[in-house]
């Protein structure tokens, strides 16, 4: 992996938030990758309940100041850097006082689903692309983890594909267990449908669940890696339909090889 780019956008990251198969995996997997000399770097929302003043994140101007439309509104991209500890890895936050400022991450305190959630997701996959952007840094691999950042490939693939950056950039995806009961705001396909994507291409988002949010994420990667060792029957089917290639699942303690042969697969 010496040399070769790899860009991880999860929606959750140790140690900035509690450990789950998509937090750990969202650290092992860049910490295996910079091992073996190989440049990262890591994108996550900076969610309200992250502790800036133990983390040390700090406001980065230069990357900060542009505006994102969503749905129409104007919306201020902050853009904050802490390094994890010992591993000498920098990751950047995505930010924004009306989408991240609440102490919590995806729900209220009484489990419910943010009602903006639709909106931040979209928010975070354009943040990162404008970010990396302004970084001038063409990834070969972009991993995609979890669901608030299941939007980063269509947005890739549709709104940005004209961006040169990108060109040569492999996405892939890994599908977890990790979901949500019900679905995200109703409107959430019109508010895709304003970026000038094309219904028929997100038409499953007429139901914002989780499977139709990782379906639209398997439409426009490249490969898929099973990031559970159980994900939803839906999803296995949707998975084999693609006729993409898929890694199966494995465990922390095994991944590093088959995760290298596959990232290998995809230059």
């Amino acid at each position: 992996m010496k040399d070769k780019r790899i860009l991880y956008v999860s929606s959750e990251v140790v140690p900035y938030l509690p450990e789950t198969e998509i937090s750990s995996m969202s650290f092992e997997a860049p910490k295996m990758v910079n091992k073996q000399g190989g440049q990262i770097r890591i994108f996550m929302p900076r969610y309200g309940n992250i502790n800036e003043r133990r983390h040390q994140l700090h406001e980065v101007i230069r990357l900060s100041g542009i505006n994102l439309v969503i749905n129409d509104l104007d919306m201020p991209l902050i853009i904050k850097v802490a390094s994890i500890p010992k591993e000498r890895i920098q990751v950047y936050f995505i930010d924004n006082e009306e989408y991240f400022k609440r102490k919590a991450t995806l729900t209220d305190e009484d489990g419910n689903l943010f009602p903006d959630n639709d909106e931040r997701a979209i928010f975070f996959a354009k943040g990162v692309i404008e970010t990396v952007k302004k970084l001038n840094w063409s990834p070969d691999i972009i991993h995609v983890n979890g669901w608030m950042a299941s939007l980063l490939p269509l947005y890739l693939k549709e709104f940005y594909k004209n961006e040169p950056l990108f060109n040569e950039s492999k996405i892939i995806t890994s599908i977890y267990n990790q979901s949500f009961d019900g679905t995200l705001d109703k409107n959430m396909i019109g508010k895709v449908k304003f970026d000038n994507i094309d219904e028929e291409i997100v038409k499953v988002l007429d139901t914002p669940n989780y499977n139709n949010l990782m379906k639209i994420a398997i439409d426009h990667s490249d490969a898929l890696i099973k990031g559970s060792q159980e994900i939803p029957n839906e999803l296995e089917d949707y998975l084999k339909a693609s006729k993409k290639p898929v890694l199966d699942y494995f465990s922390p303690e095994e991944f590093a090889e088959p995760y290298t042969e596959f990232y290998n697969s995809q230059f």
